[in-house]
Protein backbone atom coordinates (compact mmCIF):
# COMPACT_ATOMS: atom_id res chain seq x y z
CA UNK A 1 0.00 0.00 0.00
CA UNK A 2 1.42 3.41 -1.01
CA UNK A 3 1.32 5.63 1.94
CA UNK A 4 -0.26 9.41 1.62
CA UNK A 5 2.15 12.05 1.40
CA UNK A 6 1.86 14.66 3.31
CA UNK A 7 2.14 18.49 2.38
CA UNK A 8 5.01 20.12 3.62
CA UNK A 9 4.25 23.56 5.07
CA UNK A 10 5.98 26.37 3.64
CA UNK A 11 7.95 28.69 5.86
CA UNK A 12 5.72 31.60 6.39
CA UNK A 13 7.99 34.42 4.71
CA UNK A 14 8.38 37.28 6.53
CA UNK A 15 8.21 40.73 5.19
CA UNK A 16 10.81 41.86 3.00
CA UNK A 17 12.41 44.98 4.13
CA UNK A 18 14.87 44.92 1.74
CA UNK A 19 15.15 48.36 -0.91
CA UNK A 20 13.03 48.72 -3.96
CA UNK A 21 13.87 49.83 -7.23
CA UNK A 22 11.66 53.46 -6.63
CA UNK A 23 13.61 53.90 -3.17
CA UNK A 24 17.20 53.14 -5.02
CA UNK A 25 16.33 55.92 -7.72
CA UNK A 26 15.64 59.53 -6.59
CA UNK A 27 12.36 61.40 -7.69
CA UNK A 28 13.38 63.36 -10.37
CA UNK A 29 14.63 60.63 -12.36
CA UNK A 30 11.43 58.96 -11.68
CA UNK A 31 9.80 61.85 -12.88
CA UNK A 32 11.37 61.68 -15.81
CA UNK A 33 10.65 57.94 -16.64
CA UNK A 34 7.28 58.83 -16.17
CA UNK A 35 7.26 61.35 -18.43
CA UNK A 36 8.73 59.21 -20.41
CA UNK A 37 6.32 56.52 -20.46
CA UNK A 38 3.63 59.30 -20.89
CA UNK A 39 5.03 60.37 -24.00
CA UNK A 40 5.96 56.85 -25.25
CA UNK A 41 2.22 55.80 -24.57
CA UNK A 42 0.88 59.13 -26.31
CA UNK A 43 3.22 58.69 -29.42
CA UNK A 44 1.62 54.68 -29.67
CA UNK A 45 -1.74 55.98 -29.59
CA UNK A 46 -1.39 58.16 -32.15
CA UNK A 47 0.71 56.02 -34.55
CA UNK A 48 -1.98 53.58 -34.38
CA UNK A 49 -4.64 56.35 -34.83
CA UNK A 50 -2.88 57.22 -37.89
CA UNK A 51 -2.71 54.08 -39.08
CA UNK A 52 -6.21 53.09 -38.44
CA UNK A 53 -7.04 56.89 -40.73
CA UNK A 54 -4.74 55.28 -43.60
CA UNK A 55 -6.28 51.98 -43.80
CA UNK A 56 -9.81 53.90 -43.61
CA UNK A 57 -8.82 56.06 -46.64
CA UNK A 58 -7.36 53.01 -48.60
CA UNK A 59 -10.98 51.15 -47.92
CA UNK A 60 -12.63 54.13 -49.27
CA UNK A 61 -10.27 54.61 -52.48
CA UNK A 62 -10.38 51.23 -53.71
CA UNK A 63 -14.37 51.43 -52.91
CA UNK A 64 -14.45 54.35 -54.62
CA UNK A 65 -12.69 52.64 -57.65
CA UNK A 66 -14.53 49.85 -58.08
CA UNK A 67 -16.16 48.72 -61.55
CA UNK A 68 -19.80 47.95 -62.03
CA UNK A 69 -19.06 44.45 -62.64
CA UNK A 70 -17.46 44.56 -58.66
CA UNK A 71 -20.41 46.21 -57.24
CA UNK A 72 -22.99 44.01 -58.78
CA UNK A 73 -21.32 40.81 -57.74
CA UNK A 74 -20.99 41.96 -54.52
CA UNK A 75 -24.71 43.40 -54.18
CA UNK A 76 -27.20 40.30 -52.18
CA UNK A 77 -29.98 41.71 -54.12
CA UNK A 78 -31.97 38.98 -56.11
CA UNK A 79 -31.88 40.72 -59.61
CA UNK A 80 -35.06 37.89 -60.81
CA UNK A 81 -37.58 39.57 -58.84
CA UNK A 82 -37.56 43.04 -60.74
CA UNK A 83 -37.86 41.89 -63.74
Amino acid sequence: MKKKQTKQQQPKREKDDSLKLGDLIGGDIMAQLKSKQKELTEAQAAEKAAEEAKKKEERRLREKNKSFEELLGESDLNWKNYK
